[in-house]
């Protein structure tokens, strides 16, 4: 089912739902079950599964030399989608990627989703691969997401990139796309950064899944914001719990956010990890009650892998 098509059967009340990583290469899957199945009591009506950029590892040859290579430390999104689907009997959305994928790659990707019965995809530019300082796109890639999007509604509409293949059965995937309420970090302006968004919807996609915030103030405003530009399609909220003391100097480094200086103080009079963990869930608690009072359509967890904090958040929320 798609994630619109479940937003539409919830008739106005607030669903859970939460975004895993796949496990590094050669780590067993069971260790992603065991975190999931403690959250399936509040029945997440879709999974999303992110989706990991190139990187280059360097291996000691004979000779003594180095020699680099190109690899992908946490492949299986999509065989882990199919897997969740079959295990748990639930949707499950993987990323796709501009960033280290041709448009051939994507389009072989797609293919594989549609054959498994995947009904949603989200769409994503991707983050610059580290040794990059800034973004690049493949050769013969996608530039933006909204050109990701295109190519996603092309081919659900039967248009695939060679004009060589006798179609007969056309995808129908639900499309969804990143938003910032406190703007891309590489966008100018929030206004900028809205057109931008703007330009995802109007290349097809179907609803939007913000990236973390800790000031439900921000998410409001966006959303607002939004609507006033034309964007009328839904937006999820992502929330985070905080679970170290290093996440108030890397959580605003690498999204490009700010942390609420009370949220900010809270954490600094922590004396360890087990209170920082629990000053984390509190905040979400409270944003995420806030957020549901306020009829938001679904809370998105971003769980990184573990979910026991998501769990203490949901039985309180949920």
């Amino acid at each position: 089912m798609k994630v619109t098509e479940h937003l539409e059967k919830a008739n106005g009340k607030t669903l859970f739902s939460f975004e895993i990583i796949p496990p590094q290469k050669g780590q067993n899957i069971q260790k992603l079950y065991d975190n999931i199945d403690p959250l399936m009591e509040f029945k997440p009506p879709f999974i999303d599964v992110t989706t990991s950029r190139e990187e280059f590892v360097y291996i000691e040859k004979s000779n003594g030399l180095l020699e680099r290579k190109k690899t992908r430390m946490r492949p299986g999104t999509v065989g882990i989608c199919a897997s969740l689907k079959h295990k748990y009997n639930i949707d499950a959305v993987p990323h796709i990627l501009c960033g280290g994928f041709t448009k051939e790659e994507t389009e072989y990707v797609l293919v594989d989703c549609h054959y498994l019965g995947l009904d949603n995809v989200m769409a994503l530019r991707g983050d610059a691969a580290k040794h990059e300082p800034y973004f690049k796109p493949e050769n013969e890639g996608n530039h933006y997401a909204s050109d990701l999007v295109k190519q996603i509604k092309d081919l659900n509409q039967g248009k695939y990139l060679h004009d060589i293949v006798d179609n007969s059965h056309r995808s129908d995937f639900c499309i969804g796309v990143a938003g910032y309420p406190e703007k891309h970090m590489e966008s100018p302006s929030m206004a900028t950064d809205l057109r931008r968004l703007k330009e995802k919807v109007e290349a097809g996609a179907h609803y939007v899944v913000t990236q973390m915030f800790f000031d439900n103030a921000k998410y409001f405003e966006f959303v607002e914001a939004a609507k006033e530009i034309g964007i009328n399609v839904p937006i999820i909220p992502g929330i985070k719990p905080i679970a170290v003391h290093r996440h108030l100097n890397v959580l605003p480094q690498i999204f490009s956010l700010n942390l609420p200086d009370t949220l900010v103080k809270e954490v600094e009079k922590c004396k360890d990890s087990k209170a920082v963990r629990q000053v984390g869930i509190e905040w979400a608690i409270a944003q995420s009650k806030e957020l549901k009072t306020a009829g938001v359509p679904v809370v998105h967890y971003y769980s990184m892998g573990k979910s026991d904090n998501i769990k203490a958040i949901a039985k309180e929320v949920f």
